[in-house]
């Protein structure tokens, strides 16, 4: 990403007038350089922005309108000196965009022989920083406090894990989504409240006919399906009925024309983020499957069943992982395998699930589907990379939403897959298949998830805080007990949060 498009995180700097004009000289100056510190990590995925140091509440205040007002996704503050932290009231109450509180010092080493009062004059971050921390819970600003010198990697690497998080939350912020049809009937969990995702998420959730897809499907030209085959043929394995020449060739160049349709409502509409539902086709031929799987290659959020929820999620999570390692897709847990000490859980989905998991170069085939009523739809088949990952479901619990994660180890399938013609994906979660699934349900977490390789837990927590929603993580210390009783504080602290 060139510098000039990169987002942009402001970094500023609290002191006071009182110092004058020396000690505020050498307070700009090592602040600069804390600032290009962390510009220059490769950890960071944005550029880290200098801004003068504040010494009054009017200053203060206008950067604080200015970086919402300019479009910076996050704000790092450091009180390098002392600076009164009643200053801060008014700009920490005007702060839009997410707050990181970077509780730091210019130097690493104490010169323990040259200490005089000038150098505890102007190194005063350990109780400047303190000043700042107790308005900031007093106001109940929403933050994230991260300790130590920015030479340590691991300082970086929670403030690089803080920016992905900004990133997802400013892509939430203003995106757009597609409903193609309605929901699955008779489904609980894929509903919920669309008015209380705009005004918690920034998300825009609107329905559109499945027949004004078919009519933009409909003016793909030729040359352009032409074009696709060409690309599914120097991209993947594409099973030899789909050919040129095959029997089945037609229905690969249905599921191209698709995917191009679909690609060209959601351009034109300012769309990021879509889903479908095999109950509510109209006119398609087929259920898009090829084309889901591309388009949550390329970064749009998808769920299944009508399901938008998991289809902010996607995209999100997809925006916090841009140039890391690792893929990001639609999943469902589907079926287990329930040896003891063994337990591991088979996931998939009808057709869509995002080839940035595969492990191998996957294969495009075609095969019949018994929902939905159409033809056999074209799908890309493979098995997910093993690693660790996370899975994430968003739940609308009725006044509020609720994340559930867990954290997973995806693994090799124990045994090849010949005869299931869909991508997949299997993982042992943590602790154990037992304690995960009774704590998923416990939660009313729901059965779409997000399953990322690219995004971790920590990064969840910081993207839960900026949004003030609800997060719980199941993982390798969860006691289903003691799991049970955070669910409960969660009600009671939730419902009072949000007052009556």
């Amino acid at each position: 990403m060139a510098p000039q498009t990169q987002p942009e995180i402001w970094f500023l700097t609290g002191s006071q007038g009182m110092y004058g004009e020396e000690t505020l000289r050498q307070v700009a100056e090592q602040s600069r350089q804390i600032a290009a510190a962390l510009d220059d990590s490769p950890q960071i995925p944005a550029r880290v922005v200098w801004k003068p140091v504040l010494t009054n509440s009017g200053e203060i205040l206008q950067v604080c309108r200015d970086a919402a007002a300019q479009g910076a996704i996050g704000v790092i503050a450091w009180m390098h000196t002392f600076s009164p932290a009643k200053m801060w009231i008014s700009g920490l109450d005007a702060l839009q965009t997410p707050l990181l509180h970077l509780h730091t010092q210019a130097n690493v080493l104490l010169p323990w022989d040259d200490i005089d009062m000038d150098f505890m004059n102007l190194n005063q971050a350990a109780h400047g920083d303190r000043e700042f921390g107790y308005i900031q819970t007093r106001l109940g600003v929403a933050r994230k406090t991260v300790a130590g010198h920015v030479s340590d990697p691991r300082v970086t690497s929670r403030v690089g894990a803080w920016a992905r998080a900004a990133l997802g939350w400013s892509a939430m912020r203003s995106l757009r989504l597609a409903r193609f049809g309605d929901n699955m009937r008779d489904v609980a969990v894929t509903e919920g409240d669309k008015v209380e995702a705009e005004l918690r998420f920034g998300v825009s959730v609107n329905t559109y006919g499945v027949n004004d897809l078919v009519q933009v499907v409909g003016e793909v030209a030729d040359a352009d399906v032409d074009e696709l085959v060409k690309e599914y043929g120097d991209t993947y394995r594409v099973g030899a009925e789909l050919l040129p020449g095959g029997e089945r060739h037609d229905s690969l160049r249905y599921a191209a024309r698709l995917e191009l349709g679909m690609r060209a409502f959601l351009d034109a509409g300012g769309f990021r983020a879509f889903t479908t539902n095999f109950e509510d086709l109209g006119g398609l031929r087929q259920l898009p499957g090829i084309a889901v799987q591309r388009l949550m290659a390329d970064g749009y959020g998808f769920g299944g069943e009508g399901d938008w929820k998991t289809s902010i999620l996607l995209h999100t999570l997809k925006a916090m992982s841009v140039g890391v390692e690792g893929g990001t897709s639609f999943m469902e847990d589907y079926t287990y395998d329930l040896t003891p000490g063994q337990e591991v859980v088979l996931g998939a989905h009808m057709l869509e699930v995002c080839p940035t998991i595969a492990s191998d170069v996957p294969n495009v085939e075609i095969h019949p589907l018994s929902i939905g009523g159409r033809e056999d739809p074209v799908r890309l088949v493979f098995d997910a990379a093993p690693g660790p990952a996370v899975v994430l479901g968003l739940a609308d619990m009725g006044e509020r939403f609720r994340l559930v994660a867990n954290e997973i180890d995806v693994v090799t399938p124990p045994q090849p897959l010949r005869r299931l013609p869909v991508a997949r994906a299997v993982w042992r979660p943590r602790p154990d298949l037992p304690v995960s699934a009774e704590a998923w349900i416990t939660a009313g977490a729901p059965h779409h998830t997000v399953l990322s390789q690219a995004v971790g837990t920590e990064e969840l927590h910081d993207l839960a805080e900026m949004s003030r929603t609800e997060l719980v993580v199941i993982d390798a210390d969860t006691e289903p007990r003691r799991f049970a009783d955070e669910i409960r504080w969660n009600q009671a602290y939730y419902r009072l949060a949000r007052g009556f």
